[in-house]
């Protein structure tokens, strides 16, 4: 059996017996009996691809079975929208199906999981996928990365971006901004920042280095007066070190000295899973060292 395009972590969840050589669980099934997922979620399929696949289906068949589940009349797909769909372009009849007993659960992380590792979701449509697996099948960062074959910090950066306001990520999902432009915005406080240094990324065609640069800019404007004439008396090491935590961490961070050489360091998120990944990258041992005169000085953490 074919097995190419198929990831680890989708074979792990379908089972042994789908990536097995052997085609002796293997059955012919109507076409016309199976409906789709319901737990699908990618709703619009390209037709031309469908179309490019339904000619491969008519010169070699289907090369892969689907994966099924029994329903009271007829059958579910579990996976292999795009095939079933290509086949029934192709004027097929039947389609060789794999018929396994799945729980609502397990056809939905399935579902996720064969999109993320055979389509080209968008950078939004991954990021509600990398989220639904951890809200509802309680996966962690490093066992989604497993299973998708994507690296740890990558799937933090994918899901950060959920917390941006739905105007951006529009703009991310209609791919008039990339993710690179988009995650600098993070920093600022509110989403009116957010929202109208979007509008600037986007006027101005900037990089995705300059939005960095843009969103460094506009942090700095947001502070009060009075707090802006404080932070000029504050030595250039606690602004750098502000600046690496956030950088590290991967969102807003404010450093404020109570007293020579004592602070607090608050650490702004966003969502449950962001407090995870902030603790579970702090508790990893990774020693983030203060530049200059403060070098070795104790601060307490605010979360």
């Amino acid at each position: 059996m074919n097995k190419r395009g198929l990831g680890r972590g989708l074979d792990s969840l379908l089972g042994e017996d789908y990536s097995a050589d052997s085609r002796e669980n293997v059955s012919d099934i109507a076409v016309s009996d199976i409906v789709p997922n319901r737990f699908q979620p990618r709703k619009d399929f390209d037709p031309d691809r469908l179309a490019e696949l339904s000619e491969s289906i008519k010169q070699y068949g289907v090369l892969q079975p689907v994966v099924v589940r029994k329903q009271e009349r007829g059958y579910e797909l579990v996976a292999g929208e795009r095939r079933w769909r290509a086949s029934q372009l192709a004027g097929l009849k039947a389609i060789p199906a794999l018929v396994r007993d799945y729980s609502d659960a397990e056809m939905t992380a399935i579902a996720l999981v064969e999109n993320l590792q055979r389509e080209n979701l968008n950078p939004m449509e991954e990021a509600y996928a990398y989220r639904r697996l951890m809200d509802e099948f309680g996966f962690t960062q490093e066992e989604v990365s497993r299973k998708v074959g994507k690296s740890r910090p990558f799937i933090a950066n994918s899901v950060r971006l959920l917390n941006l306001p739905e105007t951006v990520q529009e703009h991310v999902s209609r791919g008039t901004m990339t993710p690179g432009q988009a995650r600098p915005l993070l920093v600022l406080p509110t989403p009116e920042l957010q929202t109208d240094a979007a509008s600037e990324i986007l006027a101005h065609a900037l990089t995705a280095r300059d939005a960095e640069e843009l969103a460094r800019k506009w942090s700095k404007k947001t502070v009060s007066e009075p707090t802006k004439r404080k932070a000029t008396s504050r030595v250039d090491g606690e602004r750098e070190l502000e600046e690496r935590l956030s950088a590290v961490l991967g969102t807003r961070v404010r450093v404020t000295e109570r007293r020579a050489g004592a602070g607090i360091i608050t650490i702004e998120f966003y969502s449950a899973e962001e407090l995870h990944r902030i603790l579970e990258y702090i508790e990893d041992g990774r020693e983030i060292e203060a530049p200059g005169p403060n070098r070795n000085k104790g601060v307490s953490f605010s979360v």
